[in-house]
């Protein structure tokens, strides 16, 4: 049961974060080609909300007992814990009141010492549905 949610969390989680993916803004300095300008970690975090990450926040890890901070900046809840699931990808484990769920860590993005949803914890309370653990 609980890897049924935990795959069901995932899958709930990525479908969440794929707007963020194809979100674009407007650079306020001279574009660089993000391969070259970024690690070959950077691939670990996705940009949320209306900007992309700066390569400061880019190759900052997500770990545990971070804030998770939703699309409004509201904190919604903490990093459990974070580590690979059965194919090796990174998973984190988000805690929020009395609800756990799993994203992955290509999901997210910290900034200022927060892990960033791009959902806000209304749409994520629906999409988890009853489902507590």
């Amino acid at each position: 049961m609980r890897s049924f949610l935990t795959l069901g969390a995932a899958a709930v989680a990525l479908a969440i974060a794929a707007p963020a993916l194809a979100q674009t803004t407007t650079p306020t300095a001279p574009a660089q080609d993000p391969a070259a300008a970024a690690p070959a970690q950077d691939s670990t975090t996705a940009p949320t909300g209306t900007s992309a990450p700066t390569s400061a926040t880019a190759t900052a890890p997500v770990t545990a007992g971070q804030p998770v901070k939703d699309n409004s900046g509201a904190v919604i809840g903490s990093v459990a814990e974070v580590k690979p699931d059965a194919s090796g990808k990174e998973m984190a484990t988000i805690k929020m009141d009395d609800k756990t769920f799993a994203v992955a860590v290509a999901n997210l993005a910290v900034r200022d010492g927060a892990t960033l949803i791009n959902a806000s914890k209304a749409e994520i309370e629906g999409m988890l549905g009853g489902a507590k653990k």
